[in-house]
Order: structure tokens, then C-alpha cells, then sequence
């Protein structure tokens, strides 16, 4: 039995901490979200003797929190659906002392809670899906400016933003003639180029390409971000590649997914069944069962988002393989319950397997006659190091280049 346990609402600009005991004495402070006041609020929690410190997974605000108490006290980070199923009232004060009093009667399901290296894993591999789907958004815009506009350049190539396209895009903004346009084609495209030169006939008002100019050059920037994004990935992931293997074994899972997976899981042994990883990303139905009725609902979404995500992108990639086990079981399913559903029990069967799979170490391994897939693990570039020598070169350069006058009369 607890004697003392600390509640916090975390908020974005202060912490609302409560302290309460056995004989329910409740003692209340706010601190501020600043570095200062964050080592004031360890102190506080240490002076009133508290054995747990208890607080929501209130989006990244829980993470500093718990670096803070982590290896000195016990932390909790409950589910914040879990902690407000009973509670009836909403005030800050209220929640610190409702959270404190769950912590002290141990009624707080723990979070799972990812190391360090997997935690900034994860914060790349989100910002990197961010990035992406902002330049899918831009790449959209510049299908409907050239559709409106009747300039069919995506009849003529399936995808307009590859070499071919980018440079016919490129010329058309730049204001460059057909001929000069279908110069700077490869070889092998200009063999279309009397279907390519029909398309460029078209005339595209001013205004349409001062827009696609502004959209080319934010997608040319957000290539550069995303590549900078996945070279530090590949630092990150360099010393999983046996991992990496034996995910990428599956059907469906290419580098980028099976980097996510390892972002969002983490360490797969944490979870005792495959049963339990499926259940933890949120990829079971819900069950209502009364006496003898029992009904399943839709899947719980519980755990992480991003992780159902790429495992229903995965599935959707997997049944495509039409000699796979995973095509067969779909087809089996999809007349039944219809395809969104099948695609999930898909997604929910290769979570599993993907646990025994690690759990053993162990690569998959399709039936007889199929083609096992080819796996490419890309590498880190190495970050150039200068010499000792070539520093001592760059400030001897440095100090003339300030020990010269200014040419304005500056001095």
C-alpha cells in the first residue's frame, strides 16, 4: 500500500502537480514548463516523500516528465481514456488530485513506454510522414493547375514528377520553347516526342505558372528535408540489420515500412503473444458480451496510429503478391465480410506472424516455387570529418579574412 502519490495535469505552458496521502490531505502547486521550475517540481515530489508520480499521455508533454523522474520514482503515463472513464467533474485541480488518488490505489494501467533511442526514432519516421504527405498535398495541387488548365501532361506520363516530367514542369516555368523543352528529354523519351510536343501546345496562363512554380519549388525543398530525414534514419537503424531482414522478409514491407515498424513498436519481445502486439496497436475487435450474447464491434484503435497505418499499407501491398499465403486469405475473406475489413485482418494476421518471426529469429519464408523477395537495406552516408590539418587551415584562412581592412572604410 501506497502512502503518498503525485498527480499532474500537464498542460503546454505549466504543470498542475497534487500530492495526496492515505487520510486524503491533498497539498497543490503549479509550476511552469521551464527548465528551472521542472527541477523545482522533482524537488517538490522528493521533499513530500512521494513513492509514484502519475500523469497523462498528454501528447509529448508526458516525455520530459518522465526523463525527469525515471530510474528515482515510479512513473506512470496512463492512457488519458482510461484515467477520465470515471471521473464526472473537469477542472485543473480536480484532475491532478483525481490522478494522484487513482496512482495511490495502483487503478492506472501503465503505458508502455519506448527507450530513448526508439523515441527519437520515432519523432524522425512521424516528421518524415508529415513531410510526405504535405508534398502529396503539393504534388495534388499541381495535377489540378495543370488540369484545369487542359494541360494533359499526366495522359502522356504516368507520373509527371519523375525525370522526364520534372524536366518538361521545369521548362514550362521557366519559359523555355517546345524545342528547347524537348532538348532536355532523355533519349528514350523523346521517341514520344510527338505526343509530348502535342501536350506542350497547350498554353498555360500567366497566373497557373507563377502557381506551379511556387508548388515545384516547395516540392524540390521537402525532397531535400525528407532525404536529410532519412539519412539520420539510417544512422539510427544501422545497427538493426538483422532486424531489418527479417521484416523485410514479409511481403508487402519495404525499407520505409519496416522502419516504422520499429520505430512504433519498438522491441517486439516486450510483448508476450502476438495476440498481445496485435491487441496493443489496436488492430483486435471490440467485444460486448451479455449472458449468452456476444457481439464484436470494429477494431479498438488503441495504441499507435501510425503503426495501423503502415500495417494496413503493408497488408494492402501483401494481398497484390498473388502467389502469397496473404493474397489466399484475403480472397477467402473479402466475399465474406467485405474489403476494408479483410484488408484488416490482413494487417492483423502479418502483425502476428511478424512477432513470432523476431520473437525466433527467424526470416518468412512463402510456400515452394515462390520467388522469396529481394531485400535492400540502404546505407548511412558517413559524415565527412576534416582533418586535423585541414581545421588549422580553415582558421589560419579565417583570421586573415578578419585581420583585412574594410574596403568601405569600415577600418
Amino acid at each position: 500500500m501506497k502512502e503518498k502519490a503525485c498527480g499532474l495535469d500537464l498542460h503546454k505552458k505549466f504543470i498542475l502537480a497534487a500530492i495526496i496521502d492515505q487520510g486524503g490531505t491533498t497539498v497543490e502547486h503549479r509550476f511552469s514548463r521551464t527548465q528551472a521550475d521542472l527541477f523545482a517540481l522533482r524537488d517538490w515530489v522528493f521533499f513530500h516523500g512521494c513513492e509514484v508520480v502519475a500523469c497523462e499521455s498528454t501528447s509529448d508533454y508526458w516525455m520530459q516528465v518522465y526523463d525527469l523522474f525515471a530510474g528515482k520514482i515510479t512513473v506512470i503515463v496512463g492512457n488519458a481514456r482510461d484515467i477520465k472513464a470515471i471521473s464526472h467533474k473537469k477542472t485543473d485541480t480536480i484532475d491532478a488530485a483525481w490522478i494522484a488518488t487513482l496512482a495511490l490505489h495502483d487503478l492506472i494501467p501503465a503505458s508502455r513506454i519506448p527507450d530513448p533511442e526508439t523515441r527519437d526514432l520515432r519523432s524522425l519516421i512521424r516528421l518524415r510522414k508529415f513531410l510526405v504527405e504535405k508534398r502529396t498535398d503539393l504534388k495534388n495541387q499541381v495535377h489540378h493547375i495543370l488540369d484545369s488548365c487542359l494541360f494533359r501532361l499526366s495522359t502522356v506520363f504516368s507520373d509527371i514528377f519523375g525525370k522526364s516530367g520534372m524536366l518538361i514542369l521545369t521548362g514550362v516555368t521557366e519559359g523555355k520553347s517546345v524545342e528547347e523543352i524537348l532538348a532536355t528529354l532523355p533519349v528514350r523519351t523523346r521517341k514520344r516526342s510527338e505526343e509530348i510536343q502535342s501536350t506542350l501546345e497547350t498554353t498555360l496562363p500567366e497566373l497557373a505558372i507563377v502557381r506551379m512554380q511556387c508548388c515545384l519549388n516547395l516540392i524540390k525543398e521537402l525532397d531535400t528535408q525528407i532525404e536529410t530525414l532519412m539519412q539520420r534514419v539510417h544512422r539510427c537503424v544501422a545497427r538493426q540489420t538483422r532486424l531489418l531482414r527479417i521484416l523485410m522478409s514479409v511481403p508487402g514491407i519495404g525499407y520505409i515500412a519496416a522502419v516504422t515498424l520499429i520505430a512504433e513498436i519498438g522491441n517486439f519481445t516486450n510483448f508476450s503473444s502476438g495476440d498481445k502486439l496485435a491487441s496493443w496497436v489496436g488492430l483486435v475487435p471490440t467485444v460486448n458480451q451479455s449472458a449468452d450474447h456476444l457481439r464484436m464491434g470494429a477494431i479498438t484503435r488503441r495504441g499507435s496510429r501510425t503503426a495501423r497505418w503502415i500495417l494496413v499499407e503493408i497488408a494492402q501491398a501483401a494481398v497484390r503478391t498473388r502467389s502469397s499465403r496473404f493474397h489466399a486469405f484475403f480472397t477467402q475473406k473479402v466475399g465474406v465480410i467485405g474489403f476494408g475489413k479483410a484488408i484488416v485482418a490482413v494487417a492483423r494476421k502479418i502483425v502476428t506472424i511478424l512477432w513470432h518471426l523476431v520473437v525466433n529469429d527467424e526470416e518468412y519464408e512463402e510456400t515452394e516455387g515462390n520467388r522469396k523477395q529481394e531485400i535492400r537495406i540502404p546505407k548511412a552516408k558517413q559524415p565527412k570529418f576534416l582533418t586535423l590539418n585541414e581545421m588549422l587551415r580553415i582558421l589560419a584562412e579565417a583570421n586573415i579574412f578578419l585581420k583585412q581592412s574594410d574596403p568601405h572604410g569600415g577600418g
